[in-house]
C-alpha cells in the first residue's frame, strides 16, 4: 500500500515537473524570438552546462535591467528638455512671424491711407500751379502783344498828326506869300488844304474845319487880305488842336507803357509766388517720397525677417517631429527591451536551463 501511494505521488510530481518545464520552454521559444532575449537565454544556458555561478548571471542582469532602465530615465529627461526647447524656439518664431504681419500690414495701411494720397495730392498741387503759370504767361503774351498794336497804332497816329502839321506849316507860308496869287498858287494852297484833309480824315473833330476852309478857299480869289487873314487863323487853330492831339495821344501812351509795366510786374510777381510755392511743395513731395521709399525697404525688410522666421518654425516643426519619431522609437525599443530582459530574468531564476532546449 505505502509502495502504491510513493509511486502513484512520484507519477504526479513527475507529471507537475513535465508540465513546468513545458511553461518554461514556451516562455523560452517566445524569448528567443528577440534578439535581446535570445542572447541572456543563451548565456543562461551557457551558465547551465559550464556550470557557471548562476548568481552571477542573475546580478550581471539586474545591472543590465537598472542600465536600461537609467537609459529610458535619460531618454525621457532628454526628451522632455528638447520638448521645452520646442515650445520656446516655436512660440519666439511664431511672435516673430506675428510682429511682422503687424509690421507689415502697417506699413500697408499708412502707405494706402497716408502717403500714397498724400503723394499724389502733392503732384495735383503742383500740376495745378504749372497750369496757372501757363495761364500766366499766357496773359504776359497776351497783354505784350496788346501793347505791341497799340504803339504801332500810337507811331501811326502821331506820323499821320506830324503830317498834318507839316501840310498845315506849308500852307501858312503859301498863304504869307499870296498878294496878288496866280491861278496855280490858288491851286497849290487848295491842294495842301485837300492834304491836309488826308492826313487827318479819321479824326472827325478835325474834319469839319478843315472842310469848311477848302470850300471857303475854293469860293475865293485871295485879293481880300480879310479872307486871308480867316483863313490863317483857322489853320493855325487847326495846327494847335493837332498838337495838342500829338501831347494828348504821347501822354496817353506813356500812361498806356506805365500800366503794360504795371500789369507785368503783377504778373512777374504772380508767376514767382507759383514758383515759390511749386518750390516749396516739391521739398514736401520729395520728403513724402523719400518717407515712401523708406516704408517700401522697411516692409520689404519685414517681409524678409518673416519669411525667415515662418522658415525657421518649419525647420523647427519638422526636426522636433523627427526628434520625436526617433525618442518613441528609443523609448518603445528600450521598454520592449526591458520587458524582454525583465522576462528572461524571471526565467534565469526559476528554470533549470539544464533541461530547457535554448
Amino acid at each position: 500500500m505505502k509502495i502504491a501511494i510513493l509511486l502513484i505521488l512520484a507519477v504526479s510530481l513527475n507529471a507537475v515537473s513535465t508540465d513546468l518545464n513545458r511553461q518554461a520552454q514556451k516562455h523560452v521559444d517566445a524569448l528567443m524570438k528577440t534578439n535581446w532575449g535570445q542572447t541572456i537565454l543563451q548565456l543562461a544556458e551557457l551558465h547551465a552546462h559550464t556550470g557557471g555561478v548562476l548568481q552571477d548571471l542573475v546580478g550581471a542582469i539586474e545591472e543590465m535591467i537598472q542600465q536600461m532602465q537609467d537609459e529610458l530615465d535619460e531618454v525621457e529627461y532628454n526628451y522632455g528638455v528638447r520638448t521645452n526647447e520646442h515650445n520656446s524656439l516655436s512660440l519666439q518664431y511664431t511672435q516673430e512671424v506675428q510682429d511682422a504681419d503687424i509690421d507689415i500690414q502697417r506699413s500697408a495701411d499708412t502707405l494706402e491711407n497716408l502717403l500714397y494720397p498724400r503723394r499724389e495730392q502733392l503732384k495735383s498741387k503742383i500740376q495745378q500751379l504749372i497750369d496757372y503759370q501757363e495761364f500766366n504767361r499766357k496773359n504776359v503774351d497776351e497783354e505784350t502783344l496788346i501793347r505791341e498794336q497799340e504803339h504801332e497804332a500810337f507811331e501811326a497816329q502821331i506820323a499821320e498828326f506830324n503830317d498834318a502839321v507839316g501840310a498845315t506849316d506849308d500852307a501858312l507860308n503859301l498863304l504869307s506869300t499870296l498878294t496878288n496869287p496866280s491861278l496855280v498858287q490858288i491851286q497849290k494852297f487848295q491842294n495842301n488844304l485837300r492834304k491836309i484833309e488826308a492826313r487827318i480824315q479819321p479824326h472827325s473833330q478835325h474834319q469839319t474845319l478843315i472842310k469848311a476852309l477848302i470850300t471857303l478857299a475854293s469860293e475865293q480869289n485871295f485879293s481880300d487880305q480879310g479872307i486871308i487873314k480867316q483863313i490863317v487863323d483857322k489853320l493855325n487853330e487847326f495846327r494847335n488842336a493837332v498838337v495838342d492831339a500829338i501831347n494828348a495821344a504821347t501822354a496817353q501812351e506813356a500812361q498806356d507803357v506805365q500800366d503794360y509795366e504795371d500789369r507785368i510786374e503783377q504778373l512777374d510777381a504772380e508767376y514767382a509766388e507759383f514758383q515759390r510755392q511749386i518750390t516749396k511743395i516739391t521739398i514736401d513731395l520729395n520728403a513724402t517720397q523719400e518717407k515712401i521709399e523708406q516704408f517700401l525697404s522697411f516692409q520689404a525688410q519685414r517681409q524678409s525677417d518673416r519669411n525667415t522666421a515662418q522658415a525657421l518654425l518649419d525647420l523647427e516643426n519638422e526636426q522636433y517631429a523627427d526628434d520625436t519619431q526617433i525618442y518613441t522609437d528609443l523609448k518603445n525599443k528600450l521598454i520592449r527591451d526591458i520587458q524582454v530582459t525583465e522576462e528572461a530574468f524571471s526565467l534565469v531564476k526559476s528554470v533549470d536551463f539544464s533541461k530547457i532546449k535554448v
